[in-house]
């Protein structure tokens, strides 16, 4: 009796193509070999909503990657989020540039999460290792710069015992 092979979507092909190139699930990527769990991608709390719209419909907000069996969200904060980055600043529903909602929305995940126990771990592209348009270069440094981050919210500590580094000290 021969395996039946699970079909891979066109939308999962995408984001694998995409994430090649996507800085930000790189970084996320090697989080979970950190932690040695994988994330949820693009997660949404019920509790933590946008502004309204006219309609007076919330979105939900989403978060980069969240660990429920840590109880943490890691952000990756790419240049848009430290500069204006004209592409992206556009007048949003709410009335607002799209640089003034980012920084409200990142606020918001900053005050939010933790009220609900949830450790927020900001990642920042200053950080790393990039090139002139603020791209990372993807050096080995980079591993590090995530654990040393991890290490000071002492989550690696707690980590569980089906973690790829359980027991291992970093």
């Amino acid at each position: 009796m021969g395996r039946t092979r699970k079909r891979t979507s066109r939308r999962e092909l995408a984001t694998m193509a995409r994430s090649k190139d996507n800085d930000e699930a790189y970084i996320v990527d090697i989080c979970d070999e950190i932690l040695g769990l994988k994330a949820r991608r693009q997660h949404r709390f019920d509790f933590l909503c946008g502004d309204p719209g006219k309609s007076g419909r919330q979105v939900r907000l989403p978060v980069d990657a969240y660990y429920p069996e840590l109880c943490l969200v890691v952000e990756y904060h790419e240049r848009q989020h430290t500069e204006s980055v004209s592409i992206f600043n556009r007048m949003t529903i709410s009335g607002m540039t799209r640089d003034e909602q980012r920084k409200r929305y990142d606020q918001r995940r900053a005050e939010v999460l933790p009220q609900h126990g949830i450790t927020l771990v900001v990642l920042c592209h200053l950080q790393f290792d990039c090139n002139n348009a603020k791209r990372l270069r993807r050096v080995p440094g980079d591993r590090i710069v995530i654990e040393q981050r991890l290490a000071r919210t002492g989550l690696l500590t707690r980590r569980p015992a089906n973690s790829l580094f359980s027991g291992a000290s970093l």
